[in-house]
């Protein structure tokens, strides 16, 4: 196939940018292999903004004169907002080229971080985060639905690890970074140094990103995007209330409400949908997970993202109040372990396209959930050599997962739910995500709560919060191992042309 200049870049079909049913396994065109180059660098920046905040709560309330628990809504609201933007993705990916929608969150993104950078306050700063995370929410994606559709199936697992990458290690060396970064700098910097990058990624994509999708006209359901935010937002912002410090008997009120709101959301979400894609109309078509494989892969999902992002955010804290470690010794204990999973994925992915994913998944679940035991031991006498050694092992553990899991889930869809299944997909990890951002730093803060008001010492009521939240994580770790024995890979990729429409009478 000819490979089209930049005057008709912005309009090749689909049908050329696909790849040819009887080409082989390395038969991926140069135009395909660029856009998805362009996409992987470009949402390794945006997902790297995820937990670059981490380390950098403590200088954040000294410098803005604000709590703990105020700091880490400016990670919480990123991955809420998140949740709340990624199930639009499935329908802006059906309805625009491919060119448009990437130009669009990488603006967004390099606009959020600019305002960030000149944040004068609190309030400014949270705003910042969430246009930022509404590009990061795009990108995703737009990133899962353009691989599926160019990549043939025998090669998905090697690629996907690339995805794993991006989607791994960008958020586990955020907290490198900025510790990096503020050991000499303010926090400031750490949006000055990443606004350059996003700015050159927007003006390559401008240059080269090419339209690899055949959009379709079809309308928005207002009603299904504003119960997905009053649902996910609620639930979250509930759980984020939990062990509130402030008053007992009203802190509990908001929670509560909170939580009821987002439950009663979410069901009324999950209802409208079933009715619109009767019509092939839902912001997200739930007929997804009619596919075994793809439910158990999304729950394996939600555990270890959830186990991911509370290490991420427990363990800076650990070390900088129990250890006494500053910014830069935190970041890079984090680093090799990041770099573990970074290394690890490729190969995981030859190894996924070769043996399929119960190999990989079940051994996986095993190493992050002794990990997590492990840690549930940490004392104010932990040394920084086993908590090295422990974020490696995880790393390792979590290295065998994601990309099977990525790989398995939507490898099982038909090509007419690529799109759902990748908002799908990025929903749960942010979701998940923030419920466990917010029930680890729960966790920990009520242990240390009721420990302080024995009168133990900081470092130690500190130690002892963390230990309960590691142990809460290892024990829903267990569930995770179980559920690894019933992953298996795809036995053909799914027909856009009869089983695809199969299910649509069935919900009748």
């Amino acid at each position: 196939m000819t490979e089209p200049n930049s005057a008709d870049a912005r309009t090749p079909s689909a049908i050329d940018a696909a790849p040819s049913a009887t080409a082989g396994a390395s038969d991926i065109p140069r135009r395909n292999k660029r856009v998805i180059q362009l996409l992987l660098a470009s949402a390794f920046v945006v997902i790297l903004n995820e937990t670059i905040m981490s380390v950098a709560l403590r200088e954040l309330m000294v410098d803005l004169s604000i709590t703990a628990r105020t700091a880490q809504w400016l990670t919480t609201a990123f991955m809420l907002t998140m949740a709340v933007v990624i199930p639009i993705t499935g329908f802006l990916l059906q309805r625009f080229h491919t060119r448009p929608v990437f130009l669009t969150a990488m603006s967004l993104f390099s606009t959020g971080t600019l305002i960030a950078a000149l944040a004068p306050g609190f309030g400014v700063l949270l705003l910042a985060r969430i246009v930022q995370a509404s590009g990061t929410a795009i990108m995703m994606p737009l990133l899962m639905t353009t691989l599926m559709t160019l990549v043939p199936a025998d090669r998905r697992g090697k690629t996907m690890g690339n995805v794993s990458i991006v989607i791994s290690v960008a958020p586990a060396i955020g907290p490198t970074i900025s510790g990096i970064i503020l050991s000499t700098l303010s926090w400031r910097w750490m949006f000055v140094l990443v606004l350059p990058i996003a700015l050159t990624m927007l003006f390559i994509g401008y240059r080269r990103v090419e339209n690899v999708t055949e959009p379709k006209k079809l309308p928005i359901d207002v009603g299904s995007v504003v119960l997905s935010a009053f649902g996910f937002g609620g639930l979250l912002y509930g759980l984020s209330q939990i062990g509130s410090d402030s008053g007992p008997a009203e802190s509990s009120a908001p929670m509560w409400i909170s939580l009821a709101v987002g439950a009663v959301a979410l069901v009324s979400f999950v209802l409208r949908q079933r009715l619109l894609q009767r019509n092939d109309r839902a912001l997200l078509d739930l007929r997804t997970f009619r596919s075994p494989v793809f439910r158990i892969s999304v729950t394996l999902m939600m555990v270890m993202m959830s186990s991911l992002f509370g290490v991420i955010i427990l363990l800076p804290i650990y070390m900088q109040q129990v250890l006494g470690l500053p910014p830069i010794e935190v970041g890079l204990m984090l680093l090799p372990g990041g770099l573990t999973m970074g290394l690890l994925a490729p190969t995981v992915g030859r190894l996924y396209d070769r043996f399929g994913p119960r190999p990989l998944v079940v051994p996986g679940t095993i190493l992050v959930s002794s990990v997590l035991w492990v840690l549930s031991t940490v004392t104010e006498t932990t040394t920084s050599a086993q908590l090295i050694a422990a974020h490696v092992v995880l790393s390792l553990g979590l290295a065998f997962l994601f990309t099977p899991l990525f790989s398995s889930s939507l490898g099982s869809l038909p090509p007419h739910l690529y799109s759902h299944g990748s908002a799908i997909v990025g929903t749960v990890q942010q979701v998940s995500a923030a419920i466990g951002t917010a029930l680890f730093v729960t966790v920990m803060s009520i242990g240390a709560a009721n420990l302080r008001t024995e009168g133990v010492a900081e470092d130690i009521a500190v130690a002892g919060g963390v230990r309960a939240a590691f142990m809460t994580g290892a024990i829903i770790s267990l569930f995770a191992i179980v559920a690894a024995f019933f992953i298996r890979k795809p036995a053909e990729p799914a027909s856009d042309h009869e089983d695809d429409r199969e299910p649509v009478p069935a919900e009748g």
